[in-house]
């Protein structure tokens, strides 16, 4: 099942660093990142949990590095999924030919 607005992972990060009373500065030192890292990936909505980050919180905080990355790929989903028709305006179905002597075409609309 698809979430339509799901929570973006960065704020988990933050609320769950809140909910363990210690600041960023700490956090960010037992995970072994910069402060500016994970303070952009609290407070930047264009900032992701990138692979390697979500090793880390599963290290550090728990979870898992796989539950981690789920929730940032069903977060981007969900956001680009609003632009889509956005995005795809224009764009054509590729059909491939039935023979393959013809050249493949796209879909007149």
């Amino acid at each position: 099942m698809t979430m339509h607005n799901p929570s973006r992972p960065g704020d988990m990060v933050g609320n769950m660093i809140e909910e363990l009373e210690i600041t960023v500065t700490d956090a960010s030192r037992h995970l072994g990142v910069a402060r500016q890292t994970l303070n952009n990936l609290i407070n930047n909505d264009t900032a992701s949990i990138s692979p390697e980050m979500a090793v880390r919180l599963e290290a550090v905080f728990g979870s898992t590095a796989d539950n981690w990355l789920r929730m940032q790929a069903n977060y981007d989903a969900a956001k680009i999924n609003k632009r889509a028709s956005e995005i795809t305006k224009g764009l054509k179905r590729f059909v491939p030919s039935a023979t393959r002597t013809e050249k493949p075409t796209l879909e007149q609309a």
